[in-house]
């Protein structure tokens, strides 16, 4: 079994330690310990400061950012370690494209909305100026990608695919760069309703009210690809930050059914999130559904719903009882 993206993969633990719980087996506290060992695991074990990054894995990085930044709002004391892993990272992560914030742009669009993300997370946490650069100057290549063969943004920059996760993203960062970029607001925002409005009309939301992996280029249609959960997560958190920017009450409408749709229908008898497609989920696979867990948590906060909490709950302690080896503290991907 890959063991990946161990915070990632238990971040409904994370989340609900900012929720009390009915249940006496689990209360916040609980749930803030577990996320707490959760963390130092991923970190002790597989992070290298030389590269910045985690197991030495890209993408997936950026969203470790954004976890570890979940971390620190809900416990300060973590607050002087996590900034220590964005500063490092920022500098030696970077190699892929140049140096600073350029070293995170590459050929994959998604790639670089991932990062831009997880810049913006640490930007929250830090209020410091260099990381909301970093996603600012990410967000400027992104927007090279756009007008995709039937419309968005396109995969990567061979202009081989239109992909949900890349529109997702580019949706995503925009929204959240209108709510932290005042004097550059609508530029952000006309970017982030423009992808919203192409979203919204091409298709890739299903009748089930699930997203499929994206457009054939041939039919400008859905290609009825497979639903990953991260495709029914990045959209909530895309669509929560545009509702800040420019509020619609259609925006959570929309999100919640999306998240709905995902917690009947990607889910086992037990309610426990399962992946599409495969049980054994590769080193990126592994981290989609706490993708799922954290972008559900962002539309909680706005837009509470109880279904979501005993989603996560269920979650949680199915990951605590059931996926961890407690010598070591690693969790797996299922």
């Amino acid at each position: 079994m890959v063991k990946i993206a161990k915070t990632a993969a238990y971040l409904p633990c994370l989340i609900l330690a900012t929720h009390t719980c009915a249940a006496p087996a689990a209360t916040s506290s609980d749930y803030l310990s577990n996320a707490l060992d959760a963390t130092n695991v991923i970190n002790n074990k597989w992070y290298d400061a030389s590269t910045g990054l985690w197991q030495g894995l890209w993408w997936n990085s950026g969203n470790i950012i954004a976890t570890l930044a979940d971390i620190a709002t809900l416990d300060s004391s973590q607050s002087s370690s996590t900034s220590r892993f964005f500063a490092n990272t920022l500098q030696n992560g970077a190699g892929r494209g140049g140096t600073g914030a350029a070293g995170f742009v590459n050929e994959f669009y998604d790639d670089e909305g991932w990062w831009a993300l997880g810049w913006i997370a640490a930007y929250d946490v830090t209020q410091q100026s260099q990381y909301l650069q970093a996603a600012i100057d990410i967000f400027a290549d992104m927007t090279n990608g756009w007008n995709a063969t039937c419309g968005g943004l396109w995969w990567k920059k061979d202009h081989s695919a239109n992909t949900a996760i890349a529109n997702e993203l580019f949706l995503s960062v925009a929204a959240h760069l209108a709510n932290r970029v005042p004097d550059q607001k609508s530029y952000y925002l006309d970017w982030a309703k423009a992808e919203w409005q192409w979203f919204h009309a091409s298709g890739l939301i299903n009748s089930r009210n699930s997203i499929n992996d994206g457009i054939d280029l041939s039919t400008c249609k859905n290609n009825g690809g497979t639903t990953f959960t991260y495709n029914q997560g990045v959209i909530l958190g895309g669509l929560v930050e545009l509702n800040k920017a420019s509020p619609d009450s259609s925006y959570h409408a929309i999100a919640t059914d999306i998240a709905t749709a995902a917690i009947h229908g990607l889910t086992d008898a037990n309610g426990i999130l399962t992946e599409p497609g495969s049980k054994t989920p590769d080193t990126t696979g592994a981290q989609f559904k706490g993708v799922f867990a954290r972008n559900l948590k962002f539309l909680y906060k706005a837009a509470p719903n109880a279904e979501f909490v005993t989603f996560l709950k269920a979650n949680a302690d199915s990951i605590w009882a059931a996926d961890r080896d407690a010598p070591t503290g690693f969790i797996g991907p299922d």
